[in-house]
């Protein structure tokens, strides 16, 4: 009986951390569906936007400016990466690419320990607020912002998408490249667009992972691992999909904890991928994929 009362305490962490990884692994489908790579440096986007902040905020800058300027330099860092190393190699296979996001990801990574150091970052927002008690279940207004904060991003990418043409000619590139490249659809400039929207949504993320949970320079290997297993549980060509991907996987990493252990959540969440690429490898919204060109 006691483990059926925590239950709504389980599902609810569960959704913070799944919106989180469902974020993450919205950058992941981004790219992967215009570019044909997956690019592992995601996670360091997230890791970029929370110790950015948190170092602003150190310095006096208020949260507000301090997450735009995060986001700022996440959206820069993210177009010196594809102009320098992913358009300029777009020749090259995928799985080269892969490779190339992934030294970038461990690079960023070396820099970030440089200059932020081993120490844990966090941002004192929230800290003074008592959470609130809603049908027993402890809600903190931390938990509260990150899940509106994520639901005001999806909206504003499915709004993008959706209703811009700069989102429907992305779009048509992740649907059919060749096909929106005869329609006078750049690609280049698509896969530029992909990597602004991805860093920007990471940055975010990690901004909002931040007053929940330390951030530390090594953070993003972690979150990439999370958002690539959330893409994948999508299908990987669905942001729907992607989204949803997330919220399952933050649900069991959170029940796995709560039952299990907590020292077994990580060990669940690589099982479901296992599971789901041996029963459904088109993950849970199974995508019709097109022949890359």
């Amino acid at each position: 009986m006691e483990g059926l009362a925590s239950l709504p305490q389980f599902l609810l962490v569960g959704l913070t951390l799944g919106s989180i990884y469902a974020l993450v692994a919205v950058g992941f489908v981004l790219i992967y569906n215009v570019t044909g790579i997956l690019n592992f440096t995601q996670g360091e986007f997230c890791m970029l936007g929370a110790m950015l902040t948190a170092t602003f905020v150190r310095s006096g800058i208020h949260l507000l400016p301090a997450s735009f300027l995060a986001v700022a330099t996440v959206v820069l860092l993210a177009v010196l990466l594809e102009r320098g190393a992913i358009s300029s190699a777009r020749k090259a296979t995928p799985l080269t690419l892969i490779f190339v996001t992934l030294g970038a990801a461990t690079a960023i990574r070396g820099i970030a320990l440089l200059i932020f150091g081993t120490e844990p970052y966090t941002l004192p927002v929230f800290q003074n607020l008592r959470p609130l008690q809603l049908a027993g279940v402890s809600v903190t207004w931390a938990s509260l912002s990150a899940l509106a904060v994520v639901v005001v991003v999806v909206l504003l990418i499915f709004f993008l998408l959706e209703r811009t043409m700069a989102g429907k000619a992305l779009r048509a590139c992740m649907i059919n490249k060749l096909a929106a490249q005869l329609m006078g659809i750049n690609p280049q400039r698509m896969s530029l667009l992909a990597f602004v929207l991805s860093a920007a949504v990471g940055a975010v993320a990690g901004i909002i992972i931040a007053p929940i949970t330390l951030a530390v320079y090594d953070m993003g290997l972690m979150l990439s691992l999370k958002g690539f297993i959330a893409a994948t549980l999508g299908g990987l060509a669905s942001a729907p999909g992607a989204i949803a991907g997330g919220l399952l996987l933050g649900v069991l990493e959170a029940l796995g904890a709560g039952y299990i252990g907590s020292g077994y959540k990580d060990v669940a969440a690589f099982a479901v991928l296992l599971v789901v690429l041996f029963v459904r490898p088109d993950g849970l919204i199974g995508a019709i994929r097109g022949e890359r060109v």
